[in-house]
Parts: C-alpha cells; sequence; structure tokens
C-alpha cells in the first residue's frame, strides 16, 4: 500500500474516533441536562392536611398537697413512704410531743389555780353583798368585790383559752392526710427536726388522684390566638416514644411570661390516665391542631424551598420564605412563631415542562411542616415539580436550597 493512502485510511480514523466520542459526550451531556437526572421529582396529588401548634409542658397532677406542719419538733415516727395510698385523716408522721405535752399540762393547771382565785372572789362578793345590805360596808367596798369577781372570770376564760390552745398544738405533734390520695414525695427523714417559723415547712407531698391529670405547657404569643378551649390535643412523652396520647384544652391562662423578649402564654391540658402510667413531673411534647383541609392539592415543603442553580432571579420573599414554616412551635419550648407562614401566601415551585423546568407561583394554605395546601395558582393535580437537586446533579449547589421558612 503506498505511504500516501495509509495516511489517510489513517486520518480518517482518527477523525470517526473524534467524531464519535463528540458524539458520545454530547449524548452524555444531554442526558445530564435531563430533569429525571438532574432532580428529585415528585407528582402533585391530593390528601388531607392538618396544622399544629406545638409546646413543652410538664405532667402534674391535678390536686398536688404539700402537706406541712404547725408546730415544730423531732420527728419521732414514720407512717408511709413513696407511693404508698393514703386516706383522708390518716396518720402520716408523728412529732416529739414531750415539750408540748408539758406545755398543756402546765395549762391545765393554771386553769385550776385561776378557777380558785374566781371561787374566792365570788364568796367575797356574797359576803359583801349581806354585809353592804345591812350598812356594815360602803358602796365602794362592794364594787371592789365585784370587780375581782368579774375579773377572776375573765382570768379563768384565758387561762382556758390558752390551755386549748396547748391541746390543738399537742395534737398537731400528730401530721394527718387532709386528703385521700397517693404519696409522691417525702421530704423528711426520722430524727429530722422541723421548724415552723414565718413559713411552714413541707413535709410530705400528696397527688389526690392520679387517674385525672394535666399538662401546663407554654405556647408562644404567635399561636395562642388559635387555640380555643375544649380542641382535642395529642402529646407524646419521652417514656413512652412509640404512644401518643390525647388530651383536651381546658383553660388559657391571661398571665402573660416573658423570656428573652419571647412572650408565653399558659395553656392548660386536661387528659385522662386510667393506668397511671403517666407520671407527675414528665415532660410532655403537647401538638394542639388549629386548622384542617381535606382533599386539597399538596406539596412537599421541600419544593417551595427550591430553587434552581443556574436562577439569577432573588426568591420571592413572601413565597420560599414562608412557604413551609407552619405553626408548629420546637419541641425545647422556645416560641418560633415569628417566622411563620401567613394564610394566603404566595410560594414559587418549579414544574417540569418536557426536557425544561418553569417557576409556577401558587398561593399557599396551611402546612404540617413536611407538606403545604395549594389554594391558588397555575398548578394541578398530577403535574411533576421539583423537590430539589438530585444528588449526582452536577450542577452548582444552591445558595438558598435550604433556606428555612
Amino acid at each position: 500500500m503506498k505511504p500516501l493512502l495509509k495516511i489517510s485510511l489513517v486520518s480518517l480514523l482518527v477523525l470517526a474516533l473524534a467524531a464519535g466520542a463528540g458524539g458520545y459526550a454530547y449524548w452524555r451531556r444531554h442526558e445530564a441536562q435531563a430533569p429525571e437526572n438532574r432532580y428529585r421529582l415528585q407528582t402533585v396529588g391530593r390528601g388531607d392536611i392538618t396544622q399544629t401548634v406545638s409546646a413543652n409542658g410538664t405532667l402534674n397532677p391535678i390536686v398536688l398537697v404539700n402537706v406541712g406542719t404547725q408546730v415544730s419538733g423531732t420527728v419521732t415516727r414514720l407512717y408511709v413512704d413513696f407511693n404508698d395510698k393514703v386516706e383522708k385523716n390518716q396518720p402520716l408522721l408523728e412529732l416529739d410531743q414531750s415539750l408540748l405535752a408539758a406545755q398543756a399540762r402546765q395549762s391545765e393547771a393554771n386553769v385550776g389555780n385561776v378557777s380558785a382565785t374566781l371561787d374566792l372572789a365570788r364568796a367575797n362578793e356574797a359576803r359583801m353583798q349581806a354585809l353592804f345590805a345591812q350598812e356594815y360596808v360602803s358602796r365602794q367596798e362592794l364594787d371592789q368585790a365585784v370587780q375581782a369577781r368579774k375579773s377572776a372570770e375573765a382570768q379563768l376564760a384565758q387561762a382556758r383559752a390558752a390551755a386549748e390552745k396547748d391541746r390543738v398544738n399537742l395534737g398537731y405533734t400528730v401530721i394527718r392526710s387532709p386528703v385521700s390520695g397517693i404519696v409522691v414525695d417525702r421530704v423528711v427523714d426520722l430524727g429530722q427536726t422541723v421548724a415552723a417559723s414565718y413559713q411552714t415547712p413541707t413535709l410530705i407531698k400528696i397527688a389526690q388522684d392520679l387517674s385525672e391529670m394535666r399538662i401546663d405547657s407554654s405556647f408562644a404569643e404567635a399561636d395562642i390566638g388559635k387555640i380555643k378551649e375544649g380542641q382535642k390535643v395529642r402529646f407524646t412523652v419521652d417514656a413512652f416514644p412509640d404512644r401518643s396520647f390525647t388530651g383536651e384544652v381546658q383553660q388559657i391562662r391571661m398571665n402573660p411570661t416573658t423570656t428573652q423578649n419571647v412572650v408565653t402564654y399558659n395553656v392548660r391540658v386536661s387528659l385522662a390516665n386510667p393506668d397511671h402510667i403517666l407520671l407527675p413531673g414528665m415532660t410532655a411534647y403537647v401538638n394542639i391542631g388549629v386548622a384542617e383541609s381535606r382533599d386539597v392539592l399538596l406539596v412537599p415543603n421541600a419544593a417551595l424551598r427550591f430553587k434552581p442553580a443556574e436562577a439569577d432571579e432573588p426568591a420571592s420573599g413572601n413565597g420560599t420564605q414562608s412557604g413551609a414554616s407552619g405553626g408548629q412551635g420546637a419541641r425545647n419550648g422556645e416560641a418560633k412563631g415569628r417566622g411563620k407562614k401567613r394564610e394566603g401566601s404566595s410560594g414559587r415551585i418549579y414544574v417540569v415542562e418536557g426536557r425544561t423546568i418553569r417557576p409556577v407561583q401558587v398561593q399557599l394554605g396551611i402546612t404540617d411542616n413536611r407538606n403545604t395546601e395549594i389554594v391558588g395558582g397555575d398548578l394541578k393535580e398530577g403535574d411533576t415539580i421539583v423537590v430539589s437537586e438530585a444528588p449526582t446533579a452536577a450542577t452548582k449547589p444552591s445558595s438558598v436550597g435550604m433556606r428555612l421558612f
């Protein structure tokens, strides 16, 4: 074969290989640009949605009685302990009675002494009456005898009152239960000295009935307007993470609490605890349904946050920033109501059309923090929308794709 012909064949082969490689590269780029390869897609459907507001709360008995003492003394006997069931007027503990018993006996002796003084005053008055009738004593002497008798009567009443007070204080050395219930806390031990001075010390705490309990929770001011008495409540506790409990809003207290410029209100929730598995002091994560829509268009909140990496237009201030915040507060008890979506706000969603995507403005309804209701706009059931960039997409990551609502 001639050298010139060999060179021509080699050149043709090189050109063919280059053209094939270029075509293959073009095909790969073309396929990579397809929406199903670049993005995570989802079809718009219909469903039910419930908007909730959330907060932390603490489980408490409906009636928790702090049993104290009105007298000071040393604990000499303990009749109950933690978790014991008690009846009304049942003895719980006893204090040392020695000092109060001696004082009670002294008061009784004083009553006898004053009573004898009264008897003498009455006898003197009777004698003075007889002598005055015979004009042996003056009116002044008779009046003095009458005054001495009245003074003795007053002293006797005072001594009896003091004796009664000492008897009552002696009775206070036996601490009795004011209600029927369960002992949830015992603060004192045998041999401990308690002092009842300016403030009555707490000795034992009794929950009257653990079959009915309450939750005291704090909701942000942005949520409080949506909460009404009688609304159903769902909550969970850490002790039973796979179980959900129900209750009802009993009261919205008007007393505000301000912490770090965040205003919250106490919402009291009533609930039944027939199995006594919920214990006082447990942390409850409360969710209250404040709005509900059925059979409506739903889109994932991620679709409202999505923005193509190559898009240079700014995101709508009312749309992607507020589209999926919802009405739910934080489980750690801090209010997040200031960044919430308001009903009637707008958002932007990217819809797939062939091999391209186009933005569509929509009107937003309520949200459950995962999906959002679409109440208006050019979006239909069955449309394919972009949720996020595909993990393998060879595109520049969006700088606003993870902005919170």
